[in-house]
């Protein structure tokens, strides 16, 4: 082997070796906030600012991440989503708690993925860039998603939207609401909400003729799910799940959605049209990964504030 290639093969080793390093060290915990403007409200009214969090996969140890999701209170929302995978281990609950306890009061809103349902279990980390992701329940250990979701609904005030509906009333302006449990497992129930969403449309209790603001809340943003939302009128859909790829090419993006949502839409702001309709949707990376493929690259682990406006202002 000749000087050169002895040399090329010791650098490319070490630009592996580095690359690796940062992806495991380095950007897995370069939280950042993404900011998003949309103009979904009517005419003349406040803008609704939505705090959206996602995939944070949380572990006991992990105190860095609790101590920056506490500080995102400081945005001041107006309107809480968490579209799932809260969990990240068996005893991640108490740091959850931890995490999100600077909410409580907040008007907020949940539905699960299946990591809150079960402990994550030992992975080759590359198995996730293959294809989407296979659960074995009768392997996993369950969690206490009792528990989980007492929290969420007795200590912090959020509404359970697992295959339901709801509504509410923020600075004046009426927002629907519906969601669905994990589609990734296949738990989403879309035969049922057109139905919920019905009667909540007949209690309308908005003395303003001002049209509701209908807000679509999922973990997996399978393609039935989108264009199911769609359909019922969604204006703009919050999702999780693809931790944006998490392992992305510069100047490619992601390799992998881990569902059948298209690779362009694995992350960020983009408009889900179906029919002869449209939504917003906001795919959010997340704020973790399991435990077993603790790595990100080209796709750092955010929080999302997105600013509902009145439609009077553009979107570019």
């Amino acid at each position: 082997m000749s000087a050169l290639v002895r040399g090329t093969a010791a650098a490319s080793l070490g630009i592996a070796a580095a690359v690796a390093v940062y992806a495991t060290v380095v950007e897995r915990r370069a939280y950042r906030v993404r900011r998003e403007t949309v103009p979904v409200l009517s005419p003349g009214a406040e803008p609704i600012r939505v705090l959206h969090l996602s995939d944070l996969h949380l572990a006991p140890w992990q105190r860095d991440k609790v101590e920056w999701v506490r500080g995102l209170a400081g945005l001041d929302p107006d309107l809480v989503v968490m579209t799932g995978d809260s969990l990240g281990h068996l005893d991640a609950l108490p740091a959850l708690r931890r995490a999100l306890e600077p909410f409580a009061g907040i008007p907020g809103v949940f539905v699960h993925g299946s990591n809150d349902y079960f402990a994550p279990s030992p992975k080759n980390p590359l198995r996730y860039l293959i294809g989407p992701s296979q659960h074995r329940p009768e392997e996993a250990t369950r969690l206490d998603v009792d528990a989980l979701e007492s929290f969420f609904l007795d200590r912090l005030g959020w509404l359970n939207l697992n295959n339901d509906v709801t509504q509410l009333f923020l600075k004046r302006s009426r927002l629907e609401l519906l969601g669905t449990n994990d589609a990734h497992r296949g738990w989403d129930r879309l035969d049922v909400l057109p139905a919920l969403m019905d009667a909540l449309r007949e209690l309308d209790e908005d003395p303003t003729d001002d049209p509701a603001v209908t807000i679509g809340v999922t973990h997996a943003p399978y393609q039935r799910v989108l264009d199911s939302f769609t359909t019922q009128g969604a204006d703009v859909i919050f999702a999780g799940h693809t931790h944006g790829g998490q392992v992305c090419v510069p100047g490619v993006g992601a390799l992998i959605t881990n569902c059948d949502l298209p690779r362009e839409y694995a992350r960020g702001l983009h408009v889900w049209h179906h029919a002869l309709s449209a939504a917003y949707l906001n795919v959010s990376a997340g704020l973790g990964t399991s435990i077993y493929a603790p790595v990100r690259f080209a796709c750092p682990p955010e929080a999302v504030l997105v600013t509902l406006v009145d439609d009077d202002i553009g979107y570019s």
